[in-house]
């Protein structure tokens, strides 16, 4: 038999590997997302993300865990790789159970400049300031 001939008998192995998507940046995470701990155990799903989004700043995680229904706290801190559907953590799933519970932080106060004093803008537009 020619090598020819051993190349048609043999038989066509094709090896498939799993795809992999590209991680994506923490102001992408919604709500529902998994939550995977670093053993690969799913400890629950995102219930809220908290950051400031104009300063790009990473808070952590509210995390709807469903083993005992309740709501932790992850700090930016302990997540790892974040994929579309899913937020890894750089923790194992038996030390979830040593999380804070969730605490909603309370409204945030913006002081906007106010209005000059009326007999400081009267005075500046008689003067024609």
């Amino acid at each position: 038999m020619t090598s020819r001939g051993l190349l048609e008998a043999a038989p066509l192995v094709v090896l498939a590997w799993p795809t992999m998507t590209d991680p994506v940046s923490w102001l992408q995470i919604e709500q529902g997302w998994n939550v995977v701990s670093a053993d690969g155990v799913v400890i629950g799903t995102v219930a809220q993300v908290e950051g400031d989004k104009h300063s790009d700043i990473f808070d952590g995680l509210a995390v709807a865990s469903t083993q005992p229904t309740q709501i932790r706290y992850v700090p930016g801190e302990q997540v790892g790789a974040i994929y579309p559907g899913e937020v890894t953590l750089k923790i194992a799933s038996a030390d979830t159970g040593t999380l804070e519970p969730f605490q909603t932080p309370p409204p945030q106060t913006k002081f906007l400049p106010g209005k000059a004093p009326l007999a400081t803008r009267m005075s500046k537009w008689l003067r024609g300031k």
